[in-house]
């Protein structure tokens, strides 16, 4: 990595070592520390993806006509202020606006870093330099949560007001660590004026290969991230009985997945079909859950059923692995010249929907008892997965399947031919 590629990882890793504070944390904090109840801490995190939604449609556009840059520096000082704000709250009002204020400022960080990447690397390095991001995301927000939870004491507001400053002091950290980048000059950011640079929503979903991977990226992100806080929890404690101190060690194995295979399997997928290789990342999410369905039907023997929800939640980080130096850097590939920032915020805008989206349904199904339809529909929205990944493979080009069999053309650095979120 060069010299502005390493600073923006690090800056990245900091603010997501920030963000381990207190994302364990916020509905003990709301509900209970500070006695609002379990209503108001629900309000506060709909507020948080919520505004995510309402800032995202305009983000990309921004990206792309102020450089993803200075929009880091403003969604950095945005997202401290929010972070600030909850740790400084009493009451419920102050609460839903400050995590508004928080969501909205994240949400516009994401995909201007996403976006920062591309620039500063190349067809052939791409790849390799999402994959680092995810790696030292998860990695920074486990360390984060895990020394949040040696701070915190639930008989003292204090402490947890001690994590929201750290993470905001995160924030501040990122946005100083990103405005000393030096940006490589790429042709395509000198030769096309901002004013003539096309874009909007309308000439992206002109684009069928992109609106196809948004589609993808919708059925991928509720079958696995979208129901790790509430359909999977609630049916790992209410079906398969395991003890809610399990959660915790199925958690560490995902994440333990994540740190162990992410490079194992970064060079043979980076030399593979990108969609082949989502493609097989439905799979293996296929696995993962009909292990969840196991559990549900081993339920009275509890280290069997332990042991299927782990290897649960050790399979989900498997697929993550591999899909972090693929489905970033196709969406960065896709974009044309000046969209890359539309490409990414529109990826992220999906993403949060399905995020959205994806608890409400699951938690619904299982408190509803339909806890075999409940894995059956994860089943077959996994294999989904492999079936739109195969298709949407049909339009992509050689370049944007297999980036590293295509020569890349000579001269310059190649136009733009985007996170997941941590589990």
């Amino acid at each position: 990595m060069g010299a502005a590629l390493r600073r923006i990882q690090l800056g990245n890793a900091l603010s997501a070592f920030g963000n381990g504070f207190t994302v364990p944390f916020l509905f003990v904090y709301v509900a209970q520390v500070r006695g609002l109840g379990a209503g108001t801490a629900g309000v506060v995190l709909s507020a948080f993806a919520v505004a995510a939604l309402a800032v995202l449609p305009f983000t990309g556009r921004a990206i792309d006509r102020r450089g993803p840059l200075p929009v880091v520096l403003a969604g950095s000082v945005v997202a401290a202020a929010g972070s600030f704000g909850l740790g400084m709250s009493s009451g419920a009002p102050l609460a839903v606006a400050s995590a508004a204020v928080l969501g909205a400022g994240i949400a516009v960080i994401q995909p201007a870093l996403a976006t920062l990447i591309v620039w500063c690397s190349t067809t052939a390095t791409r790849s390799r330099a999402f994959a680092a991001q995810f790696f030292l995301q998860n990695l920074a927000l486990g360390i984060g949560g895990l020394i949040g939870g040696l701070l915190v004491d639930t008989a003292v507001p204090a402490s947890f007001t001690r994590l929201f400053v750290i993470e905001a002091a995160m924030f501040l950290v990122l946005a100083a660590i990103v405005a000393s980048v030096r940006l490589p000059r790429s042709a395509w950011v000198e030769d096309v004026p901002a004013e003539r640079a096309p874009g909007g929503w309308r000439a992206m979903l002109a684009d069928k290969a992109m609106v196809r991977l948004c589609v993808l990226g919708a059925v991928m992100f509720f079958a696995c991230y979208g129901q790790f806080e509430s359909g999977l929890t609630a049916f790992a404690t209410q079906v398969a009985h395991v003890q809610p101190s399990t959660l915790g060690v199925a958690l560490a194995a995902n994440t333990a997945a994540i740190v162990v295979a992410q490079f194992l399997v970064l060079r043979p997928v980076e030399r593979r079909r990108r969609s082949r290789v989502i493609a097989a990342v439905g799979l293996v999410w296929a696995a993962a859950w009909a292990a969840a369905g196991v559990s549900g039907l081993v339920h009275g023997h509890q280290a069997w059923a332990t042991g299927a929800i782990i290897s649960t939640y050790a399979l989900f980080g498997l697929g993550e692995a591999m899909l972090s130096p693929t489905v970033a850097p196709l969406v960065a590939d896709l974009a044309p010249d000046r969209m890359v920032g539309q490409y990414n915020s529109a990826f992220s805008l999906v993403k949060q929907l399905a995020l959205a989206i994806g608890p409400a349904v699951g938690g619904a199904m299982v408190a509803g008892g339909l806890h075999r339809s409940y894995i059956v529909v994860l089943v077959v929205f996994s294999l989904g997965i492999t079936v739109l990944a195969l298709r949407l493979g049909r339009r992509l080009t050689a370049a944007q399947d297999s980036p590293l069999r295509t020569p890349a053309p000579a001269g310059g650095v190649p136009a733009p031919e985007f996170s997941l979120s941590s589990s």
